[in-house]
């Protein structure tokens, strides 16, 4: 019998939730998941106390998230960004799970993010020109636009408790 061994995107999907799932709940908080495919805007539903976030987990394996792409049109990156945004409610905040380089005995990298952070990140990717994808750690080619620079995800974006603390506060 062949046994597939394929990290598929389904399976980095399931991972990825329920690794947030479980890193909220090592933190103290109460966790609710959505019942059901593609739920709209969020997966999971993380309290304490009176203060509640909606997490929409995205997982990758490829160290980068494609959020805007459905959004771009004319290569008008910032106008993308602006139109994701708009979809996104003010009260949920992304958690981002890469899977990329990690072995199978260590946590995947977590980061937390508000919808706007995103945004911003992703208009000034490649130089200030934009993109669609939202890189963990990218450096542009010669025959790329942003030639000699690199995209990274924000140090104050990593998964730790006064992180999440600091979005509820920018929420509540």
């Amino acid at each position: 019998m062949k046994v597939k061994k394929d990290f598929t995107s389904w399976h980095v999907g399931v991972a990825a939730e329920a690794f947030a799932a479980g890193q909220f709940a090592r933190l103290g908080f109460d966790v609710s998941v959505q019942y059901g495919a593609n739920q709209p805007e969020y997966d999971l539903i993380v309290s304490k106390g009176d203060m509640m976030l909606k997490v929409s987990v995205k997982g990758s394996s490829d160290g980068s998230w494609g959020l805007t792409q459905n959004f771009c049109k004319e290569a008008n990156y910032h106008s993308a960004a602006d139109r994701w945004l708009e979809r996104h409610g003010g009260k949920t905040i992304f958690c981002f799970i890469q899977f990329k380089g990690v072995e199978i005995d260590q946590l995947p990298r977590i980061y937390l993010a508000h919808p706007i952070e995103v945004a911003t990140q992703l208009k000034a990717s490649s130089n200030g020109r934009g993109d669609t994808i939202l890189y963990e750690e990218h450096t542009y080619t010669p025959r790329a636009y942003g030639h000699g620079t690199t995209d990274k995800i924000p140090e104050n974006w990593k998964f730790k408790l006064k992180r999440v603390y600091d979005l509820m506060g920018l929420i509540a």
